[in-house]
């Protein structure tokens, strides 16, 4: 992947992050978490993996970014 496509994927994770984020936030504030404690959980893993695959794109963004550098000097 390019580091363009490495950002493209970074910000759309982010995304899901931030509606994820909402959605949790909005679970806590009515209660759901206990009475949805399986969809709560669903949930948190969403969000667990969204953050893992965003910082996995951005390591290998800072890779290729890095590779490019040691090539220009």
């Amino acid at each position: 992947m390019t580091e363009d496509e490495h950002q493209q994927v970074i910000d759309e994770l982010q995304q899901v992050i931030g509606e994820t984020q909402e959605t949790i936030h909005r679970f806590e504030q009515t209660g759901m978490e206990t009475e949805m404690p399986e969809d709560y959980d669903q949930l948190l893993a969403i969000l667990d993996d969204a953050v893992t695959q965003q910082r996995a794109h951005t390591l290998a963004m800072l890779t290729l970014s890095d590779i490019a550098l040691e090539k220009t000097t």
